[in-house]
């Protein structure tokens, strides 16, 4: 069954989608040496990374928001589920690959699916979802105090309950999305869309259930379409950015002075 888009957020995946790229192929040329740049500890870096999940973070509450609204069955949920987790799983193994000594074993993808549900289930908490989401926040420099006082176990900093978030270091991984705080980002995205359908009334539900609307700019178009097929491009960006930069140096084309 084909489901009504709501456009805005669709533009708004998609410009992050645009900035991931942009932050990915820089990611690729200090990684072949093509460029000077730390992009684990440059703030210039760090700081980007977190903008770019904050936004896909917030567009996946506000999605999930947006699919309640059309009355998504968790039949349908489940399906799309399944898409995410098992692209997560492929992610695990290509970085294995790539990156032996610290792959990704819990980066967006693993963070989304287990985010997802949460939100789905919390969904009727309505405006307590501002809350929710500030206390996500707060645990994060919490947790990490309470660890280092030795006030909270330091087997929270392991792999085998780091995911949580509630951590004092983070771990060796070339991603890591753990449920705090991402978790409160999305609850936040979940509680935006859910005062904006309240607020807008009619106009935005109409927005949701199809009806007439209004059209995106031409230029604005693309950028809408590729926010929709966001977890495909997500997939195939990074190989394809690679396979480029492989041929480009392969042809002897020169990428620096």
């Amino acid at each position: 069954m084909h489901t009504p888009r709501f456009q805005g957020v669709d533009l708004l995946r998609g410009f992050a989608m645009l900035w991931m790229t942009g932050f990915h192929f820089c990611f690729d040329l200090a990684q072949q040496g093509f460029i000077r740049q730390n992009f684990y500890t440059d703030p210039f870096w760090t700081w980007q990374r977190t903008c770019i999940l904050s936004l896909f973070l917030l567009c996946a509450g506000m999605g999930q928001a947006i699919a309640l609204e059309q009355g998504q069955s968790w039949q349908r949920f489940g399906r799309r589920w399944l898409q995410i987790a098992g692209c997560a799983l492929l992610v695990s193994a290509g970085s294995a690959l790539m990156f032996p000594n610290s792959y990704i074993y819990f980066g967006v993808l693993h963070g989304m699916a287990l985010m997802l549900i949460v939100v789905r289930l919390t969904a009727p908490a309505g405006r307590w979802l501002w809350l929710l989401g500030a206390l996500a926040l707060a645990l994060k420099p919490l947790a990490a105090y309470a660890i280092d006082a030795e006030l909270l176990s330091t087997a929270l900093n392991g792999k085998a309950l780091n995911w949580l978030g509630l951590i004092s270091r983070k771990p060796i991984t070339e991603d890591f999305v753990p449920l705090i705080p991402w978790l409160g980002v999305m609850w936040w995205g979940m509680a935006l869309m859910q005062w904006q359908l309240k607020q807008q009334g009619l106009a935005a539900k109409e927005a949701v259930h199809g009806n007439p609307a209004r059209s995106l700019p031409v230029l604005l178009a693309p950028i809408a379409l590729l926010g929709r097929w966001s977890l495909s491009y997500y997939m195939l960006h990074q190989p394809v950015l690679l396979a480029g930069l492989w041929l480009w140096t392969t042809l002897g084309l020169p990428l620096r002075s």
